[in-house]
């Protein structure tokens, strides 16, 4: 009688099995309806709608007719999902399946954007986070992305939009040399200053954080008693940015790049007697 019962319940398991199986299977769409179904939910904005068809898509039908369409618009739906690592990945999947095809500009492109804006993400976009504060991360990265579309396809459609992007990708590495420096200036640190902000005029010379260092290196030598090195800086500053604020009507010049304060022990104690009266 056992051997009876268990005889029916293994069968139950196993009829139930096959049905959860062909249910499975019947899940499965064709080939066009996934592909359909993305290209629509993309249209309407529903970008987690798309991805989902188009890792189906790339699942059942790796091999199909829409396999090299489904690829190039998963890096974009995940681009706009700001799914930025996985939208890098899928770029350099295309790139790997599809090295002859005519689409790889567009590959290559969005690589580079999604590196440009890997570093920065959601709290840059919507908080007033300074960029030039934070670390350059992905930037470097974004600038070689983008060097290579223009080095392989000059004549690209997004040549253009890569080149201003690799102009301020520059910048932004300027303006992170002149952050540090200000930082070693509030510390006294003259010498570190004045390196970073000559690498800024030596390395990034079409940036317009060229002003400023050249301010901070004609202050920062004045403070290390370097006057001949001080009047070479000014010379440069006065005949590229004649119009600066730091020239007053007279031409005379007048910075406050570098506010000198006093550290002393004896500053410290008097003020501290100072405060208690």
């Amino acid at each position: 009688m056992r051997s009876v019962v268990r005889l029916l319940l293994l069968s139950t398991v196993i009829a139930f099995t096959g049905c959860a199986t062909q249910q499975e299977e019947a899940e499965v769409l064709a080939e066009q309806t996934y592909y359909e179904n993305a290209r629509q939910a993309m249209n309407s904005g529903n970008f987690n709608q798309a991805e989902e068809n188009l890792d189906a898509l790339e699942t059942y039908y790796p091999f199909g007719r829409y396999a090299e369409q489904a690829q190039l618009d998963l890096i974009y739906a995940r681009f706009q999902n700001m799914d930025l690592e996985g939208s890098r990945a899928a770029a350099d999947r295309f790139m790997r399946l599809n090295p002859q095809s005519e689409q790889l500009d567009y590959a290559m492109y969005m690589r580079g954007l999604a590196s440009y804006n890997l570093d920065l993400g959601l709290a840059a976009k919507y908080l007033p986070i300074d960029v030039a504060a934070r670390n350059p991360g992905e930037q470097l990265q974004a600038f070689r992305d983008f060097s290579r579309l223009l080095d392989r396809f000059p004549d690209s459609e997004y040549a253009p939009d890569a080149r201003q992007r690799m102009i301020a990708v520059r910048n932004r590495m300027a303006d992170l040399e002149l952050h540090a420096a200000r930082y070693y200036i509030k510390r006294e640190a003259y010498l570190a200053a004045n390196n970073r902000a000559r690498y800024v005029v030596e390395n990034y010379p079409s940036a317009p954080a060229v002003e400023d260092a050249l301010i901070l290196m004609t202050d920062t030598y004045r403070m290390l008693e370097l006057d001949d090195a001080a009047e070479d800086s000014l010379a440069t500053l006065r005949k590229n940015f004649p119009d600066s604020d730091v020239f007053a009507d007279n031409g005379d010049y007048q910075s406050e790049a570098i506010q000198r304060q006093d550290r002393s022990l004896l500053n410290v104690v008097t003020f501290g007697l100072l405060g208690e009266d």
